[in-house]
């Protein structure tokens, strides 16, 4: 333990496959349930750990069962992966059903930024029903806007429907995105996309995240007095 403690090093929580070597298929559910489901899981990575999980679909399958099938053991993640977002999506519309007005109030803290929680209502506002599953693919936004959903008191079949939709997509994309871009470039050009693992997931942080940033940079501008 003591020896595991000594090699570890904070930067390594920013890396998608610390969470695959040391925490495997279960870690990743919980990241994916926790992202949504805890409403402080906004700064765990999403969308570059569903890709690189993508690309070790098969050692991940292995720790439930191996089917001894690629695209079985993908169907499985996928699966389990969609499971693990619905819940955590109905876990944070439940909360902000409940309790959501009162974090309207809450002072920011480390785990806790208001501002956040209004971004995901103005995008709500804007998009309606399908924010959900838009909100899938937007770090932060996805967050918080099953909590709002819960708060404008959407209605709970169609808030069902519009999160299963997301959820689904969501894994499909970013799972299958990972395991056949690996194997693509593999097979055409002798290229492994482990080796290449920082550079691959910071273009996926700068991809996802590049429409939340540009909403606050111009919603400020916009905005001088606030």
């Amino acid at each position: 333990m003591s020896i595991l403690l000594a090699a570890f090093e904070w930067h390594q929580l920013l890396q998608p496959q610390f969470y695959i070597d040391n925490g495997g298929l279960w870690l990743l559910l919980f990241i994916v349930f926790a992202e949504t489901g805890l409403f402080v899981g906004f700064f765990l990575p999403g969308d570059s750990l569903l890709f690189v999980a993508g690309i070790f679909s098969n050692k991940l399958a292995a720790y439930l069962f191996d089917t001894g099938s690629d695209i079985v053991n993908l169907l499985m993640i996928i699966a389990l992966v969609s499971v693990a977002g619905i819940l955590g999506n109905t876990t944070g519309y439940l909360f902000g059903n409940k309790v959501g007005h009162a974090m309207y109030s809450w002072k920011d803290n480390l785990l806790y930024k208001k501002h956040y929680l209004h971004q995901a209502h103005d995008f709500y506002e804007k998009h309606g029903g399908s924010a959900v599953v838009f909100a899938r693919f937007l770090p932060i936004v996805r967050t918080f806007a099953p909590i709002v959903a819960g708060i404008v008191d959407m209605d709970k079949k169609k808030f069902s429907y519009f999160n299963i939709v997301g959820c689904i997509a969501w894994a499909t994309t970013m799972l299958a995105s990972g395991h056949y871009l690996h194997k693509f470039f593999i097979q055409k050009f002798n290229f492994d996309l482990t080796k290449h693992l920082e550079v691959i997931v910071l273009g996926i942080v700068l991809v996802t995240t590049a429409p939340v940033i540009i909403k606050m940079v111009f919603g400020k501008r916009k905005h001088p007095s606030q």
